[in-house]
């Protein structure tokens, strides 16, 4: 599986050797696992790093409460990391347990998951905008300029653009951000409207203001998804128990 390599550089990987260098990089993973999987997972002993992969709004929802319901029961040996997600990636990284759990808001195919949240999508503007604080009418909602949430980065175009022009209209979207927690700053400082989840907005009541939509459109859906080869680690369990909780408080 090794060659002589340029002189002075040791011995190189044939090309066999690097072609099962993944595989096997794999499969050493999940024979860890396996090795380190408790028979049972008792959260006051444990001693366990867990990765949550969320963006922001998604992070404040489940961490805030699960980090101190952790704390409260005096789990001391248990670590918790959140971190943002490439959902190009997340197959992978949820396989390999990088990622233990992912909390998204469209399922990966063949990956377990469960449903955590739903609730209804309102726009939100500054409470002194200058076009009032009535709910639009459905010319006025395209006629508005937008911000848009783009998980993935620089898209200016969302589902609702896609409902909208099956109802004859289109809205400008003048500016895109990757991150929740970056739009109400835009909004309180600008005359630019966002289509947002109703349990976002609820965290800024006191600053903007939010009205229903002027036409149907599906809800804002979280769930929590794994690879399947978790199903039954123990502690895996535990974690996403856990997560379900934390949404219903």
């Amino acid at each position: 599986m090794l060659l002589p390599g340029t002189p002075g550089k040791g011995m190189v990987l044939t090309p066999r050797a690097d072609h099962l260098r993944e595989p096997l990089r794999q499969a050493l993973q999940a024979l860890e696992r396996v090795i380190s999987t408790e028979p049972g997972f008792d959260p006051v002993s444990a001693q366990r790093v867990f990765t949550v992969g969320a963006n922001d709004n998604a992070s404040a929802i489940v961490a805030p409460p699960l980090i101190r319901m952790i704390g409260e029961a005096g789990y001391a040996g248990i670590r918790l990391a959140f971190r943002t997600i490439d959902f190009n990636r997340l197959p992978e990284q949820i396989e390999s347990g990088e990622i233990d759990v992912a909390l998204v808001s469209r399922v990966l195919p063949s990956a377990s998951h469960v449903p955590l949240l739903q609730e209804e999508f309102r726009m939100a503007q500054r409470k002194d905008h200058p076009r009032g604080t009535e709910p639009p009418s459905l010319e006025e909602y395209a006629a508005l300029t937008h911000v848009i949430v783009s998980g993935d980065g620089g898209s200016f175009r969302s589902a609702i653009d896609d409902l909208l022009k099956e109802l004859g209209y289109a809205r400008r979207v003048g500016m895109s951000v990757q991150y929740y927690s970056l739009v109400p700053l835009i909004l309180q400082t600008t005359d630019l409207v966002c289509t947002l989840p109703a349990l976002f907005l609820a965290r800024y009541a006191g600053s903007l203001l939010s009205t229903p939509l002027p036409f149907e459109v599906n809800k804002f859906r979280l769930y929590a998804t794994w690879h399947p080869r978790f199903n039954e680690d123990p502690g895996h369990a535990w974690l996403r128990k856990q997560i379900d909780l934390c949404v219903m408080i």
